[in-house]
């Protein structure tokens, strides 16, 4: 890739999507050392709604799309030309003219528990409040645990290790693969595996979109492609779409292949407190795997009714 201006890379302003980006970057340089030049690539910063707004649960205001809507304005107004996204943040109906072009290599999936009271989440003393923003993660938890108590923790890994910290709650549960990329594995209490908490759709999965038909920059993208990884995410993302979720729906799903390479999908949906759970499986060939994800949702979306929806 030859370009006579900078490769312009936008990306969320927290510390962990800074993290990504440089991920990006370095992959970038990597496939197209030419890029490795000074300034050919520059790192845009783009502050969101999601972002901005920290006192309310992303329900309230307005889902997901709050945390890429200025990305994609910025793309299409040619301001940057990639994007970069946690894509469990990525709504699975993508704005018109943007295509998701790329997934890197997917880190850890599970949950972390994080809390100096007890040594697991069986041990917590009933009553504890655990922080969360995620329904997901409420719904799992108080089902597992109807004893303990749910609030509302909203921003970034640091914000809520600091919230913890001055004692807003008794525990927090954050995304492995977030502390991985920043080195704070060291205030993890517990990995929480699939089984006991389902994670999030594309969870640990660093997602590039570009602009639809601008080749060159597509091209280039798209060396990075990780293809197991993009199966997988696109499978759980087939699931989501089917159901129609969003942030107002707790939804678990996670594809993963078997020694045989064919793709395992498990998939979850609840109500936020937890006193329902449905749940299902699916198995077969990695190329039926969005397929798949679409039969597992309209198979939970019957199951669960419309009401657990609204």
């Amino acid at each position: 890739m030859t370009r006579a201006d900078p490769l312009k890379l936008g990306t969320r302003a927290s510390p962990l999507a800074q993290a990504q980006a440089f991920e990006v970057r370095d992959l970038l340089i990597k496939h197209h050392p030419q890029l490795a030049e000074p300034g050919a690539i520059e790192i845009i910063e783009i502050k969101t709604t999601g972002d901005q707004v920290q006192d309310r649960a992303l329900s309230e205001i307005g889902g997901k799309g709050l945390f890429s809507k200025e990305i994609d304005a910025a793309q299409l107004e040619r301001r940057i030309d990639i994007a970069v996204h946690s894509m469990k943040d990525l709504e699975t109906r993508l704005a018109d003219g943007i295509e998701l072009t790329a997934a890197l290599a997917r880190e850890d999936v599970r949950d972390v528990l994080i809390t100096d009271k007890a040594q697991s989440l069986e041990h917590l003393p009933a009553g504890s409040v655990v922080g969360t923003s995620s329904l997901r993660r409420q719904a799992q938890i108080l089902h597992r645990r109807p004893d303990l108590r749910v609030r509302l923790f909203r921003g970034n890994v640091q914000t809520r290790l600091r919230k913890l910290a001055e004692g807003e709650a008794d525990a927090t549960l954050l995304a492995l693969a977030g502390l991985n990329r920043l080195g704070k594995t060291d205030v993890i209490t517990q990995i929480l595996e699939p089984e006991v908490l389902l994670p999030a759709v594309a969870q640990g999965a660093i997602g590039i979109t570009c602009r639809r038909n601008d080749r060159r920059i597509i091209d280039c993208v798209r060396a990075l492609n990780h293809r197991p990884t993009l199966v997988r995410v696109s499978a759980e993302r087939a699931l989501l779409k089917a159901l129609d979720g969003s942030c107002r729906t707790p939804v678990g799903g996670l594809a993963e292949f078997l020694a045989d390479g064919s793709l395992r999908l498990r998939a979850l949906v609840a109500r936020a407190d937890g006193s329902e759970v449905h749940e299902t499986e699916r198995l077969g060939p990695a190329a039926d795997g969005e397929r798949m994800g679409r039969d597992a949702g309209e198979e939970l979306r019957r199951r669960a009714g419309p009401d657990i929806f609204c």
